[in-house]
């Protein structure tokens, strides 16, 4: 019976149920555990899917950021504008001569008026507010800099050069930062006399597709798939990019 067990017969047991549930739970580790060379593979593969997709991501996270910049300058500098007219009149009455520079002048001083400035060039004569041409989105021609051409230049307290002259450009990454390139950090909108509205320059699809002048497509699309996409329009996953069609994805 098992009140007759005492002593060391009763100890022997204990001792073997005890080597019993060792060597079981040693056997169920070993299997469970991974090998040093499992664990390299899974962490090569992990490396590699890493390595393919994050540029990739990085690449749509500053896109979206891109778009974001160009969206609030466009804001920012409609406000400016509706509030500059508000005050001075209508825009065509602003000037004989939208062309000129006095007339960038005139025009630069009443639009900046209602943006916050961190520094104003005035009339840009000198390389300190226009270091470089810019380039186009393909090939190896040049675009005129935002502060080119006896432009009124400003820099906005966000960093943003801006140049006003017969039409506003932007280069959203500031001076001597940046691709420096259309379609990429640099965007222009035009002042329309008629309506005395601020509207995103355009001058076609193809045009956005092969130089990158694509400030209306940023705007009305929200993307910058145009990068994607060669100077047809074509995407790397053959969608062509067209007035109805606005993404690669």
């Amino acid at each position: 019976m098992l009140h007759e067990w005492k002593g060391l017969n009763m100890v022997k047991i204990v001792n073997c149920t005890e080597c019993l549930k060792n060597k079981l739970y040693k056997i169920y580790k070993k299997t469970m555990a991974f090998t040093l060379a499992e664990t390299l593979i899974v962490m090569g593969v992990i490396g590699v899917v890493a390595a393919l997709t994050l540029p990739n991501l990085n690449q749509s996270t500053n896109n979206k950021e891109k778009v974001a910049k160009v969206k609030k300058i466009y804001q920012n500098l409609s406000d400016a504008f509706g509030r500059a007219q508000a005050i001075y009149g209508p825009y065509d009455e602003w000037c004989k001569n939208v062309n000129d520079s006095d007339c960038f002048k005139k025009k630069g001083e009443r639009i900046t008026e209602f943006m916050k400035l961190s520094k104003n060039f005035g009339i840009c004569a000198s390389n300190d507010c226009n270091p470089t041409d810019v380039k186009e989105l393909r090939g190896n021609d040049t675009w005129e800099a935002p502060c080119g051409n006896d432009a009124y230049c400003v820099v906005l307290a966000d960093g943003t050069l801006v140049g006003i002259k017969g039409n506003i450009e932007v280069d959203i990454d500031g001076l001597y930062k940046g691709a420096n390139t259309v379609g990429i950090d640099v965007f222009a909108f035009d002042l329309n006399r008629d309506t005395g509205e601020l509207v995103p320059n355009s001058h076609g699809i193809a045009r956005c597709f092969s130089k990158g002048v694509c400030t209306e497509w940023v705007i009305m699309n929200g993307n910058m798939d145009y990068l994607k996409a060669d100077s047809s329009g074509k995407c790397p996953n053959n969608t062509q990019l067209s007035e109805t069609v606005t993404s690669c994805n």
